[in-house]
């Protein structure tokens, strides 16, 4: 397919327009001006006859013998002086006093329309062919003093003069809208360059295109961008701009101060120079920034901005120690069985078979029991994997985890990936595990069930549970009940995941000693959620 520039398009649609328009104006105009010249030639013509008509000198010559001997040179000096190509006196009968060529005096007046003047004494204008040719003439009686016709004046200008006149305005006319045309072509060709300025050369397809993958990447991109122009208005936002600052609704045309009041994008649009993986915090989120002056023609003329929640980076981050951590527990547990496996091989090699057969009864129990509720009523293979690591990391701290015989989970959703599974139950079956290490009979419990429309996951343990004065700062990032440095994070992540999954996380104390988290995750998203799934 050939592709048209937009140059062209626009230059011809300029050139065909005002050519048009050029063409349709100058015909009327050219029709306006024949018939006005006519009309004034017809006029001038008939004002010069009806002139002569009242001349004295013209109506006593007719009581002369020889009426053209006085007629002839006065008609000829009118002639020469009104530019006419001829001005003839005639009697009653249409006999000539007067004509340019001196023979055809006394000769019958030739064009048959002398009738209006001569019987009816009407003052009039008319086409007609003469002796000379095609003309235009001006008719007028001539009255004698009883008011009697005693004969007409005829005063003629020759078609082809006319039209020479016409012609020559016609050109003048046309030369006006060359001039005009060319003026158009000129402007069209300057706009279109404009306009290609304004584009920055590109083409409309090729800006399209760009604007298609333009919408793609920002939507694929998982940080944040936000580009100013320099006026200071957000002249672009990605979605995941306005999933990272809680943002409902697009801000393009805002300025960038009313939406980021502590915004640094305007030190980069004066100094023209980037800054990178700036630390700060925008409404209220921890976040890592990058800015990039926007620059055209040597100007700084906006900036734009990246930036990724330093909290996602923190959660990946745990991610990665929870993994890490599962990988020593199976360790842990491995070395749990190789020890097991030592007893046994001693009770056979001593030939105490019988309690090798009890210790082997006992641990089949465990494990019959363990596997029937975790690899028989838990299908998620995630929520498997965490347990079984965690299993392991119990026994080797000789605390007692019990999954619940109630304990009952499907699939988990899409939306509730791997890693943010691994941060909230890992973080929160540690911290059980870390609150029954000084008592005497550990024991940490873990319930799911995902019956109705939540999922609900129960960790408790038989700590000393949690004083009520400090659970409303459980969940504030660097706050621990353990008084450690670097310590404080892992509920505060746990509570911004489940915030992200438009989820709860509750704690109370139990009767009977210890605390019980309980986390309820919706299975179905919201729009908003989806939208930045």
């Amino acid at each position: 397919m050939i592709r048209v520039s937009l140059q062209t398009k626009i230059l011809t649609l300029i050139t065909s327009l005002i050519l048009f328009v050029t063409i349709i104006f100058t015909g009327i105009i050219a029709y306006i001006e024949t018939q006005q010249t006519e009309k004034n030639m017809g006029q001038r013509a008939l004002q010069v006859a009806t002139t002569i008509s009242f001349m004295p000198t013209i109506k006593n010559a007719f009581a002369l013998e020889e009426p053209s001997s006085v007629i002839q040179p006065f008609a000829e000096e009118i002639r020469k002086r009104t530019g006419a190509e001829f001005v003839v006196v005639g009697n009653a009968d249409g006999m000539r006093y007067s004509h340019p060529d001196a023979w055809k005096i006394g000769r019958h007046m030739v064009g048959g329309d002398n009738g209006r003047a001569l019987i009816d004494g009407e003052y009039y204008t008319s086409k007609a062919v003469g002796s000379l040719g095609p003309s235009l003439r001006g008719k007028a009686p001539i009255f004698n003093e009883q008011g009697e016709i005693i004969g007409l004046v005829s005063v003629g200008f020759m078609i082809d003069d006319i039209q020479t006149v016409i012609i020559n305005k016609i050109i003048k006319i046309s030369g006006l809208a060359l001039i005009v045309i060319l003026l158009g072509v000129v402007g069209g060709i300057a706009l279109t360059r404009n306009i290609r300025k304004d584009t920055l050369g590109l083409e409309p397809h090729e800006i399209a295109s760009l604007f298609r993958d333009r919408h793609a990447i920002l939507l694929s991109i998982d940080e944040g961008i936000i580009a100013m122009d320099q006026e200071g208005e957000i002249s672009m936002m990605n979605p995941s701009a306005q999933r990272i600052l809680g943002l409902s609704k697009d801000c393009r045309n805002k300025k960038i101060e009313d939406v980021i009041p502590n915004t640094q994008m305007y030190n980069v649009l004066k100094s023209g120079e980037k800054d990178q993986n700036v630390e700060m915090i925008l409404r209220n989120r921890n976040v890592i920034v990058n800015r990039t002056p926007i620059i055209e023609n040597g100007n700084v003329v906006g900036v734009v901005a990246s930036f990724k929640d330093k909290t996602e980076v923190n959660e990946m981050l745990n991610t990665l120690t929870e993994v890490r951590s599962y990988s020593e527990d199976l360790r842990a547990q491995t070395h749990e069985f190789t020890n097991k496996l030592y007893v046994l091989s001693g009770l056979l090699q001593l030939g105490h078979y019988k309690e090798a057969i009890e210790f082997i009864q006992t641990e089949s129990e465990v494990h019959r029991h363990q596997n029937k509720v975790l690899l028989g009523q838990i299908k998620d293979r995630t929520v498997q994997a965490i347990l079984l690591g965690k299993i392991g990391k119990a026994s080797e701290k000789k605390i007692t985890f019990d999954i619940d015989p109630n304990t009952s989970l499907n699939q988990l959703p899409n939306h509730i990936d791997m890693f943010k599974v691994v941060t909230i139950l890992g973080n929160l079956i540690d911290n059980a595990m870390e609150a029954v290490e000084n008592q005497g009979e550990k024991r940490v419990v873990f319930f799911a069930t995902d019956i109705g429309k939540d999922i609900v996951f129960d960790i408790s343990d038989n700590g000393i549970g949690i004083l009520e004065e400090k659970m409303e700062f459980l969940f504030q990032r660097g706050y621990s009940t353990k008084d450690m440095e670097e310590r404080g994070f892992g509920l505060s992540i746990v509570k911004e995941i489940v915030d992200e999954l438009e989820g709860q996380i509750e704690i109370h104390n139990q009767e009977n000693g210890g605390a019980v988290f309980s986390v309820f995750l919706p299975k179905q998203m919201s729009d908003n959620l989806s939208k930045y799934a």
